[in-house]
């Protein structure tokens, strides 16, 4: 009878099969989640890295006209350093949608934000009826795309085909022109509050069922009422959504795009250069200056940057005083 210590495992065919050794499988366990990264760290780098690599890239070149421009050789690249920067800069119609969206996004967000709280802190309430209908009903308007929501909500704009307006019209009111004026930026607001509200009170929602119950209990029994449990448990504990949500909420106001461009063909009042990407957009082409709208869209994702950062860090300088407070 063979030991244990003399046995032998053998593969196909009678051959001897060699276990690995204990060094051959660390290692072969440690490379293991590099090639599970891998197929995601391809694809970051062809389609997230290598776009952002070659705008920048572009950012510091110009095409050098010679003469009339015809004939060969006549058009070149050319290395320009800050010449876009500097031109995007002191661009007055880049400088006044900077504006324009600064102004969008003191209207939109705070009423986004407040709407997605208050909606959830209502959801949240043991007195609440037909709670799945009314999440459902407050996050569908999210899942319609865009475009669909500025289409729908421009024919609600447009006096001639809209039923509220008929309806003031036989009632003798008067008849406010949403798409011209200051107006427009409630009209285009209201398209931003109404798709991302319930995104937003899914966040606050989500953070609100996590707290335990226990809290509530106890604050009942110190004689808490329900406004004061809002007040002074629920939004404290759910501060740290509030801090992501907004930080959502200023990416996607300084990138807006699809609702002042898809009601562009129904007002004079919204420009090719009305948002900050409607102007890099007509500068690559409308322009044909791909190099000009580099610039500016890197300028724009600069800003975002910096506002983003300087948010979280205020917020978490914050977070760390009421601790240690």
């Amino acid at each position: 009878m063979t030991s244990p210590a003399r046995r032998r495992s053998y593969g196909v065919k009678g051959a001897p099969y060699a276990h690995p050794s204990p060094t051959t499988a660390l290692k072969g366990a440690l490379r293991a989640p590099y090639f599970f990264l891998l197929p995601a760290t391809i694809l970051f780098t062809l389609f997230f890295a290598l776009p952002i690599g070659y705008a920048v890239w572009l950012s510091f070149r110009k095409v050098h006209v010679s003469g009339l421009g015809l004939g060969s050789g006549a058009r070149k690249e050319v290395w320009a350093g800050l010449e876009n920067y500097t031109d995007a800069l002191t661009d007055s119609e880049f400088f006044g949608s900077a504006l324009r969206v600064l102004g969008y996004g003191c209207i939109v967000v705070p009423m986004m934000l407040g709407l997605a709280l208050l909606f959830a802190l209502m959801l949240d309430s043991d007195k609440v009826r037909f709670a799945p209908f009314s999440r459902l009903a407050i996050f569908l308007p999210y899942s319609i795309p865009g475009v669909v929501a500025a289409l729908m909500w421009g024919f609600l704009y447009v006096p001639d085909v809209s039923p509220f307006f008929y309806v003031l019209d036989k009632l003798g009111l008067p008849q406010p022109d949403l798409l011209d004026g200051g107006p427009l930026y409630l009209a285009l607001s209201n398209i931003a509050v109404w798709g991302g509200t319930g995104f937003n009170m899914i966040v606050i929602y989500t953070s609100l069922r996590a707290i335990p119950a226990e809290v509530y209990e106890a604050a009942k029994l110190d004689g808490a009422t329900p406004l004061q449990i809002a007040l002074k448990i629920k939004i404290p504990m759910v501060a740290p959504s509030l801090v992501l949500t907004f930080f959502f909420s200023i990416i996607a106001t300084l990138q807006v795009f699809n609702e002042p461009t898809t009601l562009k063909p129904l007002t004079n009042s919204i420009n090719t250069s009305w948002s900050p990407l409607m102007k890099v957009y007509h500068d690559a082409f409308g322009r044909n200056d791909a190099y000009s709208a580099a610039a500016e869209a890197t300028l724009i994702a600069l800003a975002t940057l910096v506002l983003s950062f300087g948010f979280l860090r205020a917020a978490n300088r914050r977070n760390r005083q009421e601790e240690t407070g």
